[in-house]
């Protein structure tokens, strides 16, 4: 476990894509989901549920089928937001850098250490807010991997194979696939997240304007736009 402040974590924990072909003990993951399960829900109804894949013969299947779903994204996003013209045609631009990220995570998806699937009860019908019952769960996770040593990210590539999913694992259809995690030792480190300047971010009572004590800590990196010019 890393000596890590609350505070310290929320602004160091990347989205980690590559890992290392190093287990994470079960030890460890029992400290995440308890993590993870300690997050608030709508009327504390806590009906998130959590699967989790480890290094089995039916854990191997499920990430195969998942790998399948990740690429398939990949390649339709790759085409449509343009990663391959403008900025991203240069090697060391933004763009470009997180499309050789994408593509590497989605050729090694299948190795991942170990991968869960976020899942969430519906005990009613399908409403915009029920995602508040089930990704706080997921975000402290990744913040309980953080402090342990271990990074990943969260993704909705379950979505592109969320039939073939239910088959094979038998999920009732109450259970919404609410997200996939990969979770590793980093290959790589966690570092200082780069986001837009909280002066864009955070208005006080008119539309637009900063809140006036709206600053950023001195040296922090501030992200102006998504991937730079085009």
């Amino acid at each position: 476990m890393t000596d890590l402040s609350l505070l310290e974590g929320l602004a160091t924990t990347r989205a980690i894509r590559r890992y290392t072909d190093d287990p994470i003990p079960e030890a460890d993951l029992n400290k995440m989901l308890f993590a993870a399960t300690r997050a608030p829900s709508g009327s504390n109804r806590q009906p998130f549920r959590f699967m989790v894949f480890n290094d089995s013969e039916r854990s191997t299947h499920v990430k195969q089928i998942i790998a399948h779903g990740a690429q398939a994204l990949w390649n339709s996003k790759r085409s449509d937001d343009g990663y391959d013209s403008g900025s991203g045609t240069q090697d060391d631009s933004p763009k470009a850098r997180m499309a050789r990220t994408m593509q590497h995570y989605v050729d090694h998806f299948a190795e991942v250490p170990v991968l869960v699937l976020a899942c969430l009860i519906r005990y009613r019908e399908p409403s915009p807010s029920e995602g508040a019952s089930v990704y706080p769960a997921c975000q402290n996770l990744l913040l309980a991997a953080r402090a342990l040593g271990y990074g990943g990210v969260l993704t909705g590539f379950q979505g592109f194979v969320e039939n073939e999913l239910r088959s094979f694992l038998e999920i009732p259809d109450e259970a919404a696939l609410a997200a996939t995690i990969t979770l590793g030792v980093p290959k790589g480190s966690h570092g200082p997240v780069r986001r837009r300047p909280l002066s864009n971010l955070v208005f006080a009572d008119t539309w637009g304007e900063a809140a006036p004590w709206a600053s950023d800590p001195p040296g922090t990196a501030v992200l102006n736009s998504r991937f730079g010019p085009a």
